[in-house]
């Protein structure tokens, strides 16, 4: 049987980060987290100390950068040449850098390059905010989730929370709201549901109730491959 490429699209805080990791868990599948590998890039350019508006030294580290995520039974590894960053990449100064560096070109097309070499076989589920349009358009199954803002700005804030950080409501509300706005209008992958994209309203479901409705639609789907 055929496995599929899953694409997982929405806003920050719908919930296709944790429904696409437990998805892929339960599937078997290799979960390609598109943000750890900017991360990655970051971390690279910053190990080199490359500013990001250096465009001329990061085409050149772009030329040889190798970036893999493999599967593992703890969760995934992040490999940056053949070198494990899995931990390094979620410390807060490359968080900032890739941030900043995602927004660039160059980057995003060396990024896709290397996410489609990964998910070519099938058997991936990748979550973002241009999957189902740009890195895979022609996945067999492709998802854009949504909740209201205020849903999602509840949610961020229990995040933040367990984290043990400090957590204002409006703040965080309005933090959602502006990165919406900036998502949907860049000119470069911006966010929009592809054109045979289903769409999930998240506000009123559980994780648990989303990775199962997902699962439902896989499984639908498979059934019709053997058919």
């Amino acid at each position: 049987m055929k496995r599929l490429i899953i694409a997982i699209d929405g806003p920050a805080a719908s919930g296709k980060s944790t429904t696409a990791k437990l998805l892929a868990k339960q599937l078997g599948y290799l979960y390609l987290d598109s943000g750890a590998m900017y991360r990655a890039c970051a971390l690279a350019a910053l190990e080199q100390d490359i500013a990001h508006s250096d465009i001329a030294r990061l085409d050149k580290l772009l030329e040889t950068i190798d970036i893999r995520i493999e599967y593992s039974p703890d969760g995934n590894k992040v490999l940056l040449n053949d070198i494990d960053v899995t931990k390094r990449i979620r410390e807060e100064d490359i968080s900032r850098l890739a941030s900043d560096i995602s927004t660039l070109g160059p980057v995003r097309e060396k990024m896709v390059e290397l996410q489609r070499q990964m998910g070519n076989e099938g058997g991936v589920i990748m979550d973002g905010r241009d999957i189902g349009t740009v890195v895979f358009p022609h996945a067999e199954l492709k998802f854009f989730m949504i909740a209201s803002a205020e849903e999602r700005a509840r949610r961020r804030c229990e995040e933040l929370i367990v984290k043990g950080l400090e957590a204002d409501y409006e703040t965080v509300l309005k933090e959602l709201q502006e990165r919406d706005k900036q998502d949907s209008t860049r000119a470069l992958a911006p966010l929009k549901p592809a054109t045979d994209a289903i769409e999930i309203d998240t506000t009123r479901l559980s994780i648990e109730e989303q990775v199962e409705l997902l699962y439902q639609y896989v499984q639908e789907k498979l059934n019709k491959q053997v058919k």
